[in-house]
């Protein structure tokens, strides 16, 4: 029997570069730590913050959620 392992990405990386912007320039006009927008683009996070996600859609210009997380879904057997 499949076990399924869910990890959820934040396509930050992408859409930055789709943009030209960078991460110290996001953290600016999000007024959120460049570590953290550092660790949110790595996905390094275990936790993601839900506030702090709608700031960086907000400053993206990303309405869908789609845009900006994806759920990866792993099967070991």
């Amino acid at each position: 029997m499949a076990i399924r392992h869910y990890k959820f990405r934040l396509k930050i990386k992408d859409l930055l570069a789709d943009r030209g912007m960078s991460q110290s320039e996001l953290a600016e006009i999000t007024g959120l730590r460049r570590a953290t927008i550092s660790e949110m683009a790595q996905n390094s996070r275990t936790v993601i913050n839900k506030v702090h996600l709608a700031k960086v859609m907000d400053a993206l210009d990303v309405n869908d959620l789609a845009e900006i997380l994806e759920l990866v879904i792993e099967e070991t057997f």
